[in-house]
């Protein structure tokens, strides 16, 4: 392991423990789910990646509606739909993430 790669871990560790760790959230709806792909600790490494998660998802025939960068610490990296908290869901019958 070269000490770049060391250093990089090292601080994204930092990151992630002190919930500064920049998290990719991506939010479908077919099928209901929202992915979380990171940690990042720069926004720039992040946007890089955003787009082959995309593909990803849409391969798998995923409908994305939604993708945010968010410093969070996420529970799950995969929520399905009854967990989330989707934009122009009926009141009542959202969790919370």
């Amino acid at each position: 392991m070269n000490l770049s790669k060391t250093l990089k871990e090292s601080l994204i560790s930092v990151l992630e423990q002190s919930r500064l760790a920049l998290w990719i959230e991506i939010v479908t709806e077919q099928p209901r789910c929202t992915y979380y792909f990171g940690p990042f600790a720069f926004a720039k490494s992040a946007q890089k990646a955003v787009s082959g998660y995309i593909e990803d998802l849409k391969q798998e025939s995923a409908q994305v509606i939604a993708v945010t960068f968010k410093r969070v610490q996420p529970r799950e990296l995969t929520i399905e739909e009854d967990e989330v908290n989707y934009p122009g869901r009926q009141a009542g019958t959202e969790t919370g993430a």
